[in-house]
């Protein structure tokens, strides 16, 4: 399963605070929307069970994390060229 960085980052942000949420209140609701965002992660990373999703979405996030050394030196590349041709 191919999926962005971003949604999987956010998916995995959002499971965490409906858990929190959850446990602090124990509405149907919290309990409704923790539910779709488990089914999501699991669809997401082609898992049948919210554990196996996470550790999928975890080490998907981990092996795609950019090292903060090509991050920066990425993004500041193209300002230095801008600054040479100006």
């Amino acid at each position: 399963m191919l999926m962005a960085r971003p949604v999987l980052k956010n998916l995995l942000e959002q499971y965490e605070t409906l858990r929190a949420l959850h446990a602090e209140q124990g509405s149907k609701e919290s309990l409704r929307r923790l539910e779709d965002v488990s089914y999501t992660l699991c669809v997401s990373t082609g898992t049948r069970d919210i554990d196996a999703a996470l550790a999928a979405a975890r080490h998907r996030l981990a092996a795609t994390a950019p090292a903060a050394g090509q991050h920066r030196a990425r993004h500041a590349a193209p300002k230095s060229a801008q600054a040479l041709a100006s």
